[in-house]
């Protein structure tokens, strides 16, 4: 989703896949930001939250008339059903970031 949206461009690919991954992991529940992800990614936790919770407002936020064909993709079991996974309440995201 971010590929259509021209104020992610700044960002380097690096840290928007760190945030999305740290994103991810918070919506399913699966834990934090380890010191392994850390090291390999060269992010910390605290670098990714910025973004992360920029994600989570694209994700809440989206026009639903966009992108209709990555969506119904997305929505299929073969893909997870990834579209269809809710979006973090912006402020269970910002408690959950500053507890870990």
């Amino acid at each position: 989703m971010t590929l259509q949206e021209y104020d992610y461009a700044r960002e380097s690919p690096s840290k928007l896949a760190a945030s999305c991954l740290l994103l991810a992991l918070t919506m399913k529940n699966l834990g934090g930001w380890t010191p392994t992800l850390e090291y390999y990614s060269g992010y910390s936790a605290q670098d990714l939250h910025p973004l992360v919770k920029r994600l989570n407002f694209l994700l809440t936020y989206q026009p639903r008339d966009k992108l209709n064909a990555v969506r119904s993709k997305y929505s299929h079991r073969v893909f997870f059903e990834v579209a269809k996974v809710t979006p973090m309440d912006m402020l269970k995201l910002e408690e959950t970031l500053n507890s870990s």
